[in-house]
């Protein structure tokens, strides 16, 4: 028998910012998240086996994939995943959706990325906002894209809900000066370089 893992709601959030510190920015930061909420068949109780989530979160992370492209508008060069399981559920919950097996197909459709994908993963009421971390998709070394986007996801998750999301970015901070691997040097063979 197969569990319902049916998408309530899909939220969609975008933000270019053009000037920071006095310095207008060429080309803007974009970043987008989306996120879905999705009801959790293993709300309210244990269970050992969730491997039917993970499994459904293979086609999830392609949708959440091409929204995520759609709302950026142009190339994704940062990324990262994050998720809140609603009250009834548990952390672990968050993480079944957000494994390799959703996030090598978010890759695919993302346009490739060998670099290990930041995540953040909680347990919370509806409402509560998750910053989900970002970092240059194919080069970890690449200080100037650490960043993040916040979500606030109004009445999501409910309590037998998950809250998933994914966040891109076109370029790394405003105004970075912190060193490190310069994006024209990535190599992108190891997710560090």
């Amino acid at each position: 028998m197969s569990l319902d893992f049916s998408i309530r709601k899909v939220i969609n959030q975008v933000e270019e910012e053009r000037i920071r510190e006095g310095i207008e920015a060429d080309p803007p930061l974009r970043k987008a998240v989306v996120a879905a909420a999705i009801h959790n068949p293993y709300a309210g109780s244990y269970h050992e086996d969730l491997s039917e989530a993970v499994a459904f979160s293979a086609g999830l992370g392609r949708i959440l994939g091409e929204m995520a492209m759609d709302a950026l508008g142009e190339p994704v060069v940062s990324y990262g995943k994050g998720g809140i399981a609603g009250l009834d559920g548990s952390q672990e919950h968050a993480v079944m959706f957000l494994s390799t097996a959703f996030a090598n197909p978010l890759r695919e459709t993302l346009g490739g990325g060998v670099a290990w994908m930041s995540s953040a993963t909680v347990v919370a009421a509806a409402g509560t906002p998750i910053t989900i971390p970002l970092a240059h998709k194919d080069a970890l070394y690449v200080r100037d894209h650490y960043d993040a986007i916040t979500l606030y996801p109004g009445d999501a998750p409910r309590a037998d809900e998950v809250l998933v999301a994914v966040g891109v970015a076109n370029r790394g901070r405003l105004n970075a000066r912190m060193g490190g691997l310069a994006p024209e040097d990535v190599i992108g063979e190891d997710g560090l370089r």
